[in-house]
């Protein structure tokens, strides 16, 4: 009986109730299935870096240039590095045709063909206007007699809705334009 009297002391003393928990995550567009003409190019992506700001479990939202909030009701379902080389590896496996794309989660099971590292640099996020990611890449070819390669893409994607899925699906998209920018960049 005591202990239900604190916890009652406790959430009014505090406002009441805590906020429902909502949790979001990135993906890309269902691909195609890839077939008997797929190519034995191997890539693994990572590692992936984001910005100490935003490498955290809940939604930190921009409100104005200097201003961010940190949601304690909206949070990732997966730290943002990890979501960030799925996202990259599963573009990378549609657009170059290829099952052999492993992202930092899973490694590498042998030797690969290209090994991309990214640095993102901006990783905004905004109820109204969307998402801003900006990411340095370097794509390292393992053959000798490839030249090295890297990038910066600045990507920004405006949300379907404005609430948090919105913001996610853009995120989603935006992540999608590197990865294509980055097959390119391979091929």
């Amino acid at each position: 009986m005591k202990h239900a009297c604190w916890v009652a002391l406790l959430l009014a003393a505090c406002g009441g109730p805590l906020p429902q928990e909502s949790y979001y995550t990135l993906s890309t567009p269902q691909s195609p299935s890839i077939t008997d003409s797929a190519s034995p190019l191997s890539v693994y992506v990572g590692p992936v870096t984001v910005p100490e700001s935003v490498d955290r479990t809940n939604l930190v939202l921009s409100v104005s240039p200097n201003q961010v909030e940190i949601s304690d009701a909206l949070r990732w379902a997966e730290p943002l590095k990890t979501a960030i080389a799925r996202v990259l590896a599963e573009t990378l496996s549609r657009e170059l045709r290829t099952p052999q794309v492993f992202a930092n989660r899973a490694g590498a099971i042998g030797p690969v063909d290209y090994r991309v590292a990214i640095e993102v640099q901006r990783f905004e996020s905004s109820l109204e206007t969307g998402a801003t990611i900006v990411a340095a890449w370097n794509i390292t070819p393992t053959r000798k007699g490839l030249e090295p390669r890297s990038g910066r893409s600045i990507v920004q994607e405006a949300p379907p809705t404005r609430d948090a899925q919105g913001l996610a699906a853009a995120h989603s998209r935006a992540l999608e334009r590197i990865g294509r920018e980055i097959a390119t960049a391979i091929r």
